[in-house]
């Protein structure tokens, strides 16, 4: 069985379905809150790349990517290292383990090469609730890095 997936830009006609979008109680302190991230789409929006998640038509999920942030600069170091990837990633808590997150990344991937990028950075929270395994199992690899509390991963393209 085909699922129809696909990517929507933040519109005034879906931003509801955006801000509707809430992941398991458990997780929340592992990803901010869509409000936030469309906050911080805003505030670098020619670096922010805000998108709904749909499934047969329902929001399932909500992603932003960004493209070309100084990803040292978000780690307060002085040198430019200019990365591209996937700043966050919620799946709505009644439709998690279909496939959505794996899609999500799937489609950032194929922007970044479409982009002519060819490395996908990301990070993610450790300990309880930590998405770790996903990105894992999706081929990223812990690079050593930190951002806060938040490993660094990256998955060559």
């Amino acid at each position: 069985m085909t699922v129809e997936r696909s990517l929507e830009e933040i519109t005034p006609e879906n931003i509801g379905d955006a801000l509707g979008i809430e992941v398991r109680d458990d997780q929340r302190r592992a990803v901010a809150p869509v409000a936030k991230s469309l906050a911080e789409a805003y505030a670098f929006r020619e670096r922010a790349w805000p998108r709904v998640i749909r499934c047969e038509g329902r929001a399932v999920g909500f992603l932003m990517a960004f493209f070309d942030f100084d990803f040292n600069h978000a780690l307060a170091t002085s040198e430019p290292d200019l990365r591209s990837g996937l700043w966050r990633l919620s799946i709505a808590a009644a439709h998690q383990r279909r496939g959505h997150g794996r899609y999500a990344v799937a489609a950032v991937a194929a922007e970044l090469r479409r982009r002519g990028i060819p490395r996908l950075t990301t990070t993610w929270h450790v300990g309880d609730g930590s998405p770790e395994r996903f990105y894992l199992g999706l081929g990223f690899s812990p690079t050593g890095e930190m951002s806060g509390d938040e490993r660094v991963g990256e998955l060559e393209l």
